[in-house]
């Protein structure tokens, strides 16, 4: 039987989704504490891999298993078995067919930014820390360079190993609250490092080190080394995953400052 899971982890602790040979990836963490419930081997399998330090409010996973427990043993059991910065949000049973990576849609993420002058010790692991000031408007404007189908190849990491960089950002707003900027971004699927290549070379334009129309530049280049930095993994968070009508999920526990992007 295919379960799935919705998972929210703090990812400051840790190298990644992926199972690490240290044992320090969220993925080996949650798949000790199944298979301690089950006791037996589980394996999961996620919508997305996500950085070393970046966060998910909603990732979304599957596992297989004959094994027959309760819904309390598959979330508050496994709960007791995660460490303190992971836990299962949500159980369903999986639809027929259906499988976390290959039946997304689109995956959404946010990135925050507190931009102003004084730090947040509370927030130091949680977002990017920008103390020039940044134009939240230009940045937006920016932004709509980069919507639709493109080959992105100048936001891929250099390790990135998709055989493709065309992808497609449907939606990618940038929004200021106050001192916060929230960079939303959906698309069909993301290229390493893509986001946080994207709010680095936004901000270049923030800053007003280059206007908004230099971002169609580097995009039509395709060279890494034209674009800004990249953002730290602090102010990342995966915080949709879209199936459309084949899963019904329950929104997020957003943390504060967050806001949902579905």
């Amino acid at each position: 039987m295919r379960h799935v899971l919705g998972i929210e982890y703090d990812g400051t602790g840790f190298s990644g989704w992926q199972t690490q040979r240290d044992g320090r990836g969220v993925q080996d963490a949650l798949e000790r504490a199944l298979s301690r419930v089950a006791d037996r081997p589980i394996a999961v399998t996620a919508a997305g891999r996500t950085d070393a330090g970046v966060h998910a409010t909603a990732q979304v996973v599957h596992f297989d298993t004959e094994i027959e427990r309760p819904e309390r043993a598959w979330t508050l059991g496994v709960n007791t078995y995660l460490p303190p910065d992971v836990a299962v949000r949500w159980l369903r049973a999986a639809p027929e067919g259906f499988h976390a990576r290959f039946s997304a849609r689109s995956r959404s993420y946010q990135y925050c930014i507190l931009n102003g002058p004084l730090r947040s010790a509370l927030l130091r692991d949680r977002v990017w820390w920008v103390r020039r000031p940044l134009d939240g408007d230009a940045m937006a404007l920016a932004a709509s360079h980069l919507r639709g189908e493109h080959d992105f190849s100048a936001f891929r990491a250099a390790e990135c190993q998709a055989g493709t960089a065309t992808r497609e950002i449907r939606r990618l707003s940038v929004r200021r609250d106050g001192p916060w900027l929230r960079v939303d971004v959906t698309a069909n699927a993301f290229l390493h490092h893509m986001v946080r290549n994207i709010v680095g070379t936004l901000a270049v334009v923030g800053r007003g080190d280059a206007g908004p129309d230099w971002v169609a530049d580097v995009l039509a280049g395709r060279d890494r080394r034209a674009a800004g930095m990249t953002a730290p993994a602090a102010g990342l968070y995966l915080v949709h995953v879209d199936y459309g009508e084949a899963l019904d999920q329950p929104p997020s526990l957003l943390p504060l400052g967050l806001e949902t992007a579905t």
